[in-house]
């Protein structure tokens, strides 16, 4: 028996085996398994004391035992703080994973060093049993990564999104519109207006109401997916700590269930309003320019890079959008200094739009804020990895190691953000007693980094800006009152456990700030509604009822 067969061989090999193997065959397998075990808990060993510190691994299992059952990126915030380190190694099974806990660490690597860490390492969960190397998120670097990278940016670049401005704005007015009628159902709205947005420009239409199915289908297909990227020690994520369960057949591994084939047709249903907007919608959208790459795609990878689009840009604005309102309720010091600013530029008789951005300082501060403050994407996206062994303060880093940056631990960092749990907008101002030096212009690294930076950061920044300013502008954000009258308190820490995460449901007082106001937001939303028109449209799918077909 050789040592450099695939799980898949091993598998094979052992069923050809398993009626034949007796006694004297046990005697010579034992101590050629125990070799083996041994060589390789001393490989993991070697890389140990050679990569950056971290927990003594086991073998086979590594450090997966210590792994706490929800957010983790605050375990790995403590390991740092731990070993007095930037970043720390922690064994996922017999494979070393680095998390960089630090800006400066991860602008150095990730940033500057983006030539390198620009590949994805192997993800046996969401890559292998997902989308592959069809989809943009989890492939490799190279030519094929290059392609699918020129058409997103052809899609969401920054040399695009000033032409969606406009519906952008509308869109935003239309929260507005509906916050004023039914408060109650803010994250509903939010929900709405984000995945209206990527409508209009993948598939050409907009999503004209929350009670639309595909909302609720899309933000639950993003969340599992979500889900499916953060370290654990149940299954399914336990996987990839054994890989070879990933390899038994789906109808005897039930720890595989929804997984693979369900998500398969999953991309076929993003594949199929891809082609129905390329073939039918009367406006330019996303869909009919990956139709004009058609030749060079597959049905999968159109798929991808239409979902793609769709379901990650719907529920992370979604999620910034119910972070600012818990900021907003949780810390009211920080909004008379937005009024009185957006008073003194906008007043009551218009909301704020584009052009206001460069006389707003505090309201772009307040957006930087929550961009930091809760990051929605809170352990920096998918993991990088390196193409070639690389060395960062001596610390060895291998080719093809699972590299994250804890955009968390890099966000509450109390060096770079004093009191880092404190919303506070004025820590953007340099002459601020909370501003810090930071790596990069922003301010933050909510987006991610390199050449795997997010592709969307652009359009969410703006349409984050636009919708903030309108709904500082427009209304009293406070918490909600109990039946005797009294402030019912919000927690700033209750967030859901996927890797985009968002605050869990919790009540607030959404009201208009003054009559003039409230006559402002009554027109303006009526005129982006007629503005909007020219979008209005219905799919003929559904996901929940798209599983069955086959296209």
């Amino acid at each position: 028996m050789g040592f450099n067969n695939t799980e898949s061989d091993v598998l094979s090999k052992l069923g050809q085996w398993s009626g034949r193997i007796g006694y004297s065959d046990l005697l010579v397998l034992l101590p050629i398994c125990a070799l083996v075990l041994i060589a390789d808990y001393a490989r993991m060993l070697y890389l140990h004391f050679k990569m950056p510190p971290g927990p003594l691994p086991l073998p086979i299992i590594g450090c997966t035992y210590l792994l706490p059952d929800e957010k983790p990126w605050i375990y790995f915030e403590e390991l740092s703080k731990r070993y007095n380190t930037p970043v720390i190694t922690f064994w996922i099974g017999r494979n070393p994973t680095v998390w960089i806990n630090d800006a400066w660490a991860a602008s150095e690597l990730l940033d500057k060093r983006a030539g390198i860490y620009s590949s994805r390492p192997r993800m046996v969960v969401f890559g292998e049993l997902g989308s592959g190397q069809s989809n943009l998120v989890t492939m490799k670097y190279g030519d094929r990564w290059r392609l699918h990278r020129k058409l997103t940016h052809m899609g969401v670049g920054m040399q695009k999104i000033r032409d969606y401005r406009p519906f952008q704005n509308d869109e935003s007015r239309v929260v507005a519109y509906d916050l004023l009628h039914n408060a109650d159902d803010y994250v509903l709205h939010f929900e709405r207006y984000a995945a209206s947005v990527v409508s209009i420009i993948g598939y050409g239409r907009r999503i004209s109401t929350f009670k639309d199915p595909i909302i609720p289908e899309v933000i639950a297909v993003m969340h599992r997916a979500a889900d499916l990227n953060v370290p654990g020690k149940k299954f399914p994520m336990l996987m990839e700590t054994f890989p070879i369960l990933a390899k038994f057949p789906t109808k005897i591994a039930p720890w595989k269930h929804g997984l693979g084939g369900g998500r398969q047709r999953g991309r076929n249903f993003f594949y199929a309003l891809a082609d129905e907007a390329a073939k039918e919608s009367e406006q330019p959208c996303y869909s009919k320019t990956l139709f004009d790459h058609a030749g060079d795609l597959s049905v999968q990878e159109i798929a991808a890079l239409s979902g793609n689009l769709f379901g990650a840009g719907s529920d992370t604005s979604a999620s910034t959008l119910i972070t600012f309102v818990l900021a907003c309720c949780a810390f009211p010091e920080t909004l008379p200094r937005a009024w009185e600013e957006l008073d003194r530029v906008v007043g009551p008789n218009r909301s704020p739009h584009f052009d206001d951005e460069k006389d707003l300082p505090y309201v772009k501060a307040f957006v930087k804020e929550v961009l930091r403050w809760r990051s929605v994407a809170i352990i920096g996206g998918q993991p990088h990895a390196p193409i070639q062994d690389d060395y960062f303060q001596n610390w060895y880093i291998p080719k093809d190691t699972w590299v994250q940056g804890n955009v968390w631990a890099i966000h509450h960092h109390a060096r770079d953000f004093p009191e880092p749990d404190r919303f506070l907008p004025e820590r953007y101002f340099d002459d601020s007693p909370y501003h810090r030096p930071f790596p990069n212009d922003r301010g933050y690294m909510t987006f991610g980094w390199g050449r795997r930076v997010c592709s969307g950061q652009g359009l969410a920044e703006q349409g984050t800006f636009i919708t903030i300013a309108r709904l500082l502008w427009g209304f009293r954000i406070e918490k909600a009152l109990d039946e005797q009258g009294r402030e019912v308190p919000v927690d700033i820490f209750a967030y859901t456990n996927g890797l985009n995460m968002r605050p869990q449901p919790f009540k607030c007082r959404i009201t208009p700030r003054n009559e003039a106001i409230r006559d402002t937001i009554e027109q303006e939303g009526r005129q982006a509604l007629e503005d909007l028109a020219k979008y209005e449209g219905e799919t003929k799918y559904r996901m929940s009822t798209f599983y069955g077909q086959d296209i």
